[in-house]
């Protein structure tokens, strides 16, 4: 047996050592720690992870995106001129 801690507590071999004694009849019960309060942290982890996920992927979809919305607005101010007095005598009535 060994002492571990305080005086009072004593535990016969190690955990999982086949030459310790057999213990029978200790029962213990315990709670999970997402029971007690399952959204522990939560709020405050989520802040930082969108930050650290946003961060990792910003490349993957913001500069796809940039590019659509100066290809739309290249494209508006085309048809906005072609359909326009300067457009039409340029282009020529069709």
């Amino acid at each position: 047996m060994k002492l571990i801690g305080r005086r009072s507590r004593l535990v016969k071999g190690e955990w999982g050592d086949p030459r310790s004694l057999r213990q029978k009849g200790i029962v213990t019960y315990s709670i999970s720690g997402n029971r007690v309060n399952p959204l522990a942290g939560t709020f405050k982890a989520a802040i930082f992870d969108i930050f650290r996920r946003t961060r990792g992927q910003i490349l993957y979809w913001g500069l796809p995106m940039f590019v659509a919305y100066r290809a739309m607005e290249w494209a508006v101010e085309r048809n906005e001129y072609t359909y326009s007095k300067a457009g039409r005598v340029e282009y020529g009535e069709e």
